[in-house]
């Protein structure tokens, strides 16, 4: 049976992920594709129905991005967001202008037709989320309004007879009261999706789609122990077995015991065919001394691909890389087509130390939320599938400053300590990501009576759905409390721990 698809049609909007991200939540398989292809490329997908994107453009501005006029015609259901809702009234003969008052933020929105087969079941009178400069301020002829605010008479319109909705305002934002209801009713009311995309079915599927594309050659995977590489690992060995080799280079800038973790994963869990390069020494010998974080990241980047060629020469010629791309990489790559395999000319730097004809990345259409899911459907450990979000170049950019075999240590073992806290307080999974960092300050302290002159560890800690903003995550004082506690009495040469309150932007996650 073919599979029911919904299309996210991309107009440059910084919240296309969480639409699609949305919409799957709703059990409803979508993809996001760029504004750019063609309406015959989209109607080829037969999907049961599309959604227009905002964006950072305006309609009444030259080379504004736009879809042809045709899509509105081929009658598939269409839900314009904002952007994609001023476009559907341009591209069918409405006028859009500057607001007289633009709306940013949370305000009121007042159903004016409860009839309306996209607020159905909807509050008359609820909150929702608005950011806009201009508004529909002519409807085409067949659509009426379906809601208003105080400051946009136009917040809603439809025309049923053609299956085409639009909304000013932002379903998918959680401040939105009516949000998941209107993305409902569209999806199912509207589209007649059956909402039953589950993530057992993708990944049985995808496991007899490796297991047919590779039959019986050989595929090699750099393990880096992250989340995505891990679940990847395991999907390819679920369909190939022994036939899939993965390396994993410990470069000595893990977490505490994770490379451990992974080890054990691999050898005892799933029986894999696993390599490990215990890389420490060569790492740690080439960032001495060096403080700049890209200089830091160039290092690690050309270290280990030095160490994955040595393993490349042991395991001879193979046929194909796995990678652990996931959906938010393939879409910011501008790559709106989903596909299995793609040649290996799109990889960074391995194609120079090994041997393949192609590159395997059965997670690229899946978001993070989704690639855990799939790792819990793998059968992999819950501890392994929910760590923390990881820097590639790892513990280097959590350490400022010089990396030296000590500050690994102390930051190993500080980092450890508040991610145990976390999980004791039970807020792991509320917290988007928290680390601890090791800054390059040092200050006056006091232990046992005596004055020291030691390191400041600083904790971060923020909430985002998206990770493109975040906001410092509200840790209750006790949990920092003994937190703070435990690295001072435990670790060494610690004498201070801070903590960053700082949103994204200005800051960033990371420190580095």
């Amino acid at each position: 049976m073919k599979k029911q698809l919904a299309i996210v049609l991309d107009f440059g909007s910084p919240y296309s992920h969480l639409i699609a991200r949305r919409v799957r939540e709703h059990g409803v398989y979508c993809e996001v594709v760029p504004s750019t292809k063609p309406t015959e490329y989209l109607i080829e997908k037969e999907p049961l129905g599309i959604i227009l994107t905002g964006g950072t453009s305006s309609v009444l501005a030259s080379g504004s991005p736009l879809c042809s006029a045709e899509l509105f015609n081929a009658g598939i259901p269409i839900l314009g967001i904002g952007y994609g809702a001023h476009l559907m009234a341009h591209l069918n003969g409405g006028v859009v202008s500057a607001s007289a008052k633009s709306e940013c933020g949370e305000v009121t929105l007042n159903i004016a037709k409860p009839t309306s087969p996209l607020f159905n079941g909807a509050q008359a009178v609820s909150t929702c989320w608005m950011s806009h400069t201009d508004e529909i301020s002519t409807l085409p002829d067949g659509f009426s309004t379906t809601a208003s605010t105080d400051a946009c008479s136009c917040a809603a319109m439809e025309n049923p007879d053609k299956k085409l909705f639009a909304v000013q305002f932002h379903p998918e934002a959680t401040v939105t009261d009516c949000g998941s209801k209107v993305l409902a009713n569209f999806l199912f009311d509207i589209c007649g999706f059956a909402g039953d995309w589950k993530m057992a079915d993708y990944v049985k599927n995808t496991i007899a789609e490796l297991k047919a594309k590779i039959g019986d050659k050989k595929v090699i995977c750099g393990l880096s122990g992250g989340v995505d590489s891990t679940v990847s690992a395991v999907m390819v060995h679920k369909a190939i077995g022994q036939n899939l080799t993965c390396v994993f280079i410990d470069h000595g800038l893990l977490r505490k015991d994770e490379g451990d973790m992974v080890e054990e994963m691999c050898l005892s869990t799933f029986k894999m065919n696993f390599i490990r390069i215990n890389a420490q020494e060569q790492f740690l010998g080439k960032l001495a001394g060096v403080s700049d974080p890209e200089k830091k990241r160039t290092i690690i980047g050309e270290e280990f691909i030095r160490a994955f060629e040595v393993a490349g020469k042991k395991i001879g010629k193979v046929d194909f890389l796995v990678q652990g791309t996931i959906y938010p990489d393939v879409i910011e790559s501008g790559v709106g087509d989903a596909a299995l395999v793609k040649k290996h000319h799109n990889v960074g730097g391995l194609p120079d130390v090994i041997d393949f004809e192609e590159i395997i990345e059965p997670l690229r259409l899946l978001f993070k939320d989704e690639v855990r899911k799939a790792g819990l459907e793998l059968g992999i450990d819950e501890a392994l599938v929910w760590r923390q979000p990881f820097p590639g170049p790892g513990l280097a950019v959590r350490i400022i400053g010089d990396i030296t075999k000590d500050k690994t240590f102390i930051l190993q073992e500080a980092d450890a300590i508040f991610r145990e806290e976390i999980a004791k307080a039970g807020l792991d999974r509320s917290i988007n990501q928290y680390f601890a960092v090791l800054t390059d300050i040092r200050t006056v302290g006091v232990t046992d009576d005596s004055r020291t002159y030691d390191y400041t560890v600083a904790l971060r800690g923020v909430t985002t759905t998206d990770f493109m903003t975040a906001d410092f995550a509200r840790i209750p004082y006790d949990v920092l409390a003994q937190v703070s506690t435990r690295i001072i009495n435990e670790v060494g040469h610690v004498n201070r721990v801070v903590y960053d309150i700082t949103p994204k932007p200005p800051a960033t996650i990371e420190w580095e």
